[in-house]
């Protein structure tokens, strides 16, 4: 049975010491959905707003996880093009051409293999820090950073406060009429004792075709793989890291059979095999082929050998575990503490850099010298960080909130390559995406019986990239947990099975998960609702769908997943309204049982 995590522990009692804060809405993360979140909840009117962030930098995937060419695209008469682009996902993609264009002189310099659009780290940064400023100058929005949520309050049923602690300071409280959990790992939702998941689920669980029948060694870890994205400038001249100490030539043999440069401007469109390396995989910035000055050369790593599973973990990982606590090391990352996740951290760090000192050293003594070789790449500075890596991971799977509906691989799975409808259109939909099934390496393999010597990453059959997805749409109810009141889902941390994560979980989804999830709050926080009473009633539901299609000071958000409607269309809200209306009469293939 799929494990349902209860946590029966709430604090109910506020720190005498410390500030206290008292917001109506309060915003833990501020990853792109948190930032979205606030800014839509500000732009609808909420007048005191808190967003508390672990680190300085605002804006996730775009910058502090280094992640800086966007997956977005989806298949139209066999090629793939970018999905429709709406919401504050396209003011942000406007913004990152504008910069772009300003620096550059072009709007899209990167020619990478992943996707069309491309922004390196601190420019993605500047970019959030400037769509929430207005809202902080109007004092609507108050920003706090570098706090870890350690405790939750809960009074007669709903999360009333949440306490944050930093190093060598008095503890924080915000109380707040709503919370938004848009944190990396869902700690709040933990925390509050609201249901969650994490790990892969059971077939018994959903019925999922690439569920497993049961658990094996690697146990409830097994997740989608965190990465350290490495963020790479031209150096022009010999710019070898030193060797990691962790470090084995064993463990990268995937790079020894893959080209680590091509001569491509990517003219043939994204994923043309023309232009795939690890080079050219997510170029940021290409400076050979649109004549730009010499320095402005920049790339960043998110290959599969550098992917660190969460399960079956190095014996120095397990060991520096278990001094923590007894039995750490088969918990759930999701269930450890942030002491303890930096240790994960900080082995995934030297993977890797084992990796860029690989592809400096072996790879570029098998292929030879060109101007763009790793070997005359260093490392970006923009971080500020003493390693020079980004301040976080790339996460792609963490808690999963257990809510009022899951959606399921059934639901969205494709049966053919080319996308059409999902199974389940739902009625009560907060915007519509697709994206394939994508689940990068989530086991390793030791090569010897020396549990902390080289390891290969592993891809099992069910747990791949390559299965595509139909047109779907995320339920409203998706946000709202089952049994704890004041209390939202937001980045990550929503109503859905393992497996539909991993094809819901890119920056754009992830910003309309906090538009929907802000929208939401700012109905219950007028109506004086809970969650769960509004997602019951039509009304609210069909009023805030209309709140999300129109827009709100930007672009309207897609609900129905159409692949060939953008933003800008003069019949965006129509097209949108009449198929939402139309499923919501019909309640077509739709199911309204909590799973």
């Amino acid at each position: 049975m799929k494990r349902i995590v209860l946590i029966l522990f709430a604090v109910f009692i506020v720190p005498a010491s410390g500030e206290v804060i008292d917001a109506d809405l309060l915003i833990v993360g501020g990853n792109e959905s948190g930032c979205a979140a606030a800014v839509q909840a500000a732009r609808l009117g909420v007048r005191k707003i808190v967003l508390v962030n672990d680190i300085e930098w605002l804006g996730g995937q775009f910058s502090a996880e280094g992640v800086g060419c966007p997956d977005e695209w989806t298949s139209v008469n066999g090629r793939r093009v970018n999905f429709p682009r709406s919401g504050l996902y396209s003011e942000v993609i406007e913004r990152i051409r504008a910069h772009n264009s300003q620096i550059y002189g072009m709007a899209t310099p990167g020619n990478a293999f992943c996707g069309t659009e491309t922004i390196e780290p601190a420019a993605a940064a500047r970019i959030f820090e400037d769509l929430v400023r207005p809202h902080v100058d109007s004092g609507v929005l108050r920003i706090e950073r570098g706090w870890q949520p350690v405790k939750v309050q809960v009074e007669k049923g709903a999360v009333s406060a949440v306490i944050f602690q930093k190093a060598s300071k008095p503890d924080l409280t915000v109380r707040a009429k709503l919370t938004l959990d848009s944190s990396d790992w869902g700690d709040v939702i933990r925390f509050s004792g609201a249901k969650y998941g994490a790990g892969a689920d059971l077939k018994s669980r959903f019925g999922e075709a690439s569920a497993p029948e049961a658990y094996d060694d690697a146990g409830q870890q097994e997740m989608n793989p965190l990465s350290w994205c490495v963020v790479l400038r031209e150096a022009g001249k010999s710019s070898i890291i030193p060797k990691p100490a962790s470090y084995d030539p064993r463990s990268f043999a995937q790079l020894d059979k893959t080209p680590p440069w091509v001569d491509s401007d990517m003219s043939a469109g994204i994923y043309s095999m023309s232009g795939w390396s690890v080079y050219t995989h997510r170029r940021l910035v290409d400076r050979w082929h649109n004549n730009l000055d010499p320095g402005t050369e920049a790339t960043f790593l998110n290959w599969p050998v550098q992917d660190y599973p969460l399960c079956q973990l190095p014996q120095r990982v397990v060991d520096a575990l278990e001094k923590t606590e007894a039995g750490a090391s088969k918990k759930n990352i999701v269930d450890l503490t942030p002491a303890q996740r930096q240790i994960i951290f900080d082995d995934a760090k030297q993977h890797t850099l084992g990796m860029l000192y690989h592809l400096q050293t072996a790879v570029h003594d098998r292929v030879g010298d060109f101007p763009q070789t790793f070997r005359y790449m260093k490392l970006t500075t923009e971080f500020g960080t003493p390693d020079l890596l980004p301040p976080k991971p790339y996460v792609r799977e963490g808690l999963r909130l257990e809510a009022l509906y899951m959606l399921r691989e059934q639901d969205i799975r494709a049966e053919t390559r080319e996308p059409k409808w999902a199974k389940v259109m739902v009625t009560d939909g907060v915007f519509g995406f697709q994206f394939n099934i994508d689940f990068h390496p989530t086991r390793r393999r030791f090569i010897t019986e020396d549990r902390n010597g080289p390891w290969l990453y592993v891809q099992t059959p069910s747990r791949g990239w390559h299965t595509d997805t139909d047109r779907a749409m995320f339920p409203l109810r998706g946000l709202v947990p089952v049994q704890i009141n004041g209390l939202l889902g937001c980045s990550k941390n929503i109503g859905v099975s393992s497996v539909v994560q991993s094809a819901l979980r890119l920056h754009g989804q992830m910003m309309h998960v906090g538009q929907a999830s802000a929208t939401l709050a700012w109905v219950c926080l007028r109506d004086g609702l809970q969650p769960r009473a509004a997602a019951a009633s039509q009304k609210h539901w069909r009023e805030i769908q209309l709140k999300l299609v129109r827009g709100c000071g930007g672009p309207g958000v897609l609900l129905w997943p159409w692949q060939d409607l953008p933003a800008d269309a003069p019949h965006f809200e129509a097209a949108n309204w009449h198929a939402c209306s139309h499923a919501s009469s019909a309640r077509r293939r739709t199911r309204f049982s909590g799973r």
